[in-house]
């Protein structure tokens, strides 16, 4: 049997978020479920605590190795930069200040790009030396702020090699790249496992290419048009979900491939093979709050792996409402290695079972302590507290494994496609402004210190 199925819909080289989302939804997801269900599943053994489901730790440690092989044993701060109006909203910036300015001989310190300024020659901070910087936004973003602010002392410090990630994994990080990886004359320069979870993916202009199959396809706009059900269309360097277009969801494909081809608001964009939804979905017990009743959701799980030069990380498991081939909407879900002897579908079913067959009142109570203890830790988003699902996402100790040598392949990789970059062979795909570009050029990344994340649609077992 597979140890897990699915496909990568993007990855993210260049701010990835998320590390510190899993250990809060993790903290909170024990307690509900020794709280609450433990007691009715004593055959379920669960485990919350593994160290690859609090990725934020992972990252401190390659943040402060980082700062060693700059400074050694000597004390030094480390900041993360982030845009001025998310300082006070972006709860996991925060806290991984707080947990590096924990650490001895290390002060962390979050703050805006135009609070750093240059003392004889330094970057630093408040006259302290800055050794190393996470930068909470990507290159395009760094440019605009710039022209806006005279960020010279952050682009010194790009220059230095001092930012996390470095700005030269930029041109790898367009989405584009898996045209690269899904073209049957380059993809035996890459690893088998990483090419079979790479769905088809073609930029999206006017031209002749090959499609999923290996036809001849002649005009992709009008291929698109006819197999719009099948497809998705998004943004080359977009985030969130912003500009993402899904055949079978969004019907107007006519008003959507002008848009796409005008890439006047979002940018240039690709077209990508959809990935079937009953591969990423798992149903999940809700209140349903109308009702006074609970029911069975068939939610869309996206399971990001963010991982670094040593390895994984850990992971971010998110859930929400929209078939897209990014995770959208929703909130997120505790992850728990299954330790006993069953299959994870027989063991999800379970959970379902005797979650369902509780009093609704008692399920409310739990999703009310979610909410209280998500209030405790500032674990919120615009309008309150961020969704947590009522049970577990499960995973198994060999699925675990598969997805460590999954990463190191995926980092493998990227090296690859950045020397592929370096050598001039990715022109037409890499487009990138030439102000842009200079920055990008002045730190290159080699596989040097990052955290990458790479967006999974995976299954593993609840479907089969």
């Amino acid at each position: 049997m597979k140890t897990f199925t699915g496909y990568h819909s993007e990855w993210n080289l260049g701010s990835p978020g998320g590390w510190d989302y899993q250990r809060i939804s993790q903290e909170i997801g024990k307690v509900i479920w020794k709280r609450y269900f433990q007691r009715a599943l004593p055959t379920i053994d669960l485990d919350f605590d593994h160290p690859l489901l609090y990725p934020v730790y992972g990252f401190m440690d390659m943040l402060t190795e980082f700062h060693a092989t700059k400074h050694g044993s000597e004390a030094g701060v480390i900041a993360v930069v982030a845009e001025e109006e998310t300082l006070d909203d972006v709860v996991e910036n925060q806290n991984l200040a707080h947990h590096l300015d924990a650490l001895e001989g290390i002060s962390g310190i979050l703050i805006a790009p135009y609070e750093l300024e240059l003392c004889n020659g330094r970057v630093c901070w408040k006259d302290q030396p800055i050794s190393a910087i996470f930068m909470d936004f990507n290159t395009d973003v760094l440019l605009n702020l710039h022209r806006k602010y005279d960020l010279s002392p952050l682009l010194q410090a790009v220059r230095e090699g001092r930012v996390v990630n470095p700005r030269g994994t930029e041109p790898i990080n367009a989405k584009s790249m898996f045209e690269v990886l899904t073209s049957q004359d380059l993809s035996a320069r890459f690893h088998p496992d990483v090419i079979q979870r790479t769905p088809w993916t073609r930029q999206f202009y006017p031209r002749k290419t090959l499609g999923p199959g290996g036809e001849q396809i002649a005009d992709i706009v009008a291929w698109t048009r006819t197999n719009w059900e099948h497809l998705v269309l998004k943004p080359e360097r977009g985030y969130s979900g912003k500009g993402v277009f899904v055949g079978g969801v969004h019907t107007d494909v006519d008003g959507i491939i002008q848009q796409a081809l005008d890439g006047s608001q979002y940018g240039a964009y690709i077209v990508q093979k959809k990935v079937p939804f009953d591969i990423w979905s798992e149903h999940i017990p809700e209140l349903d709050l109308e009702q006074k009743r609970l029911i069975l959701v068939n939610r869309q799980t996206d399971f990001r792996c963010l991982f670094g030069p040593k390895g994984l990380f850990g992971f971010l498991n998110r859930y929400g409402s929209i078939p897209t081939n990014v995770g959208s909407g929703g909130g997120v879900q505790p992850l728990a290695i299954l330790r006993s002897g069953m299959g994870v579908r027989h063991a999800t079913e379970q959970i379902n079972d005797a979650i369902m067959k509780m009093q609704f009142g008692d399920v409310y109570t739990a999703v009310e302590d979610q909410r209280t203890m998500a209030m405790e830790r500032r674990f919120t988003y615009v309008l309150g507290p961020i969704k947590i699902a009522i049970r577990p996402r499960l995973i198994t100790p060999e699925q675990v494994q598969a997805l460590e040598s999954y990463c190191a392949h995926i980092w493998s990789d990227c090296k690859t496609l950045e020397q592929m970059w370096l050598d001039g062979e990715l022109e037409n795909i890499v487009i990138i402004e030439p102000e842009e570009l200079n920055i990008i050029r002045s730190q290159p990344w080699r596989g040097t210190p990052a955290i990458f994340a790479s967006d999974g649609l995976f299954g593993f077992g609840t479907d089969g």
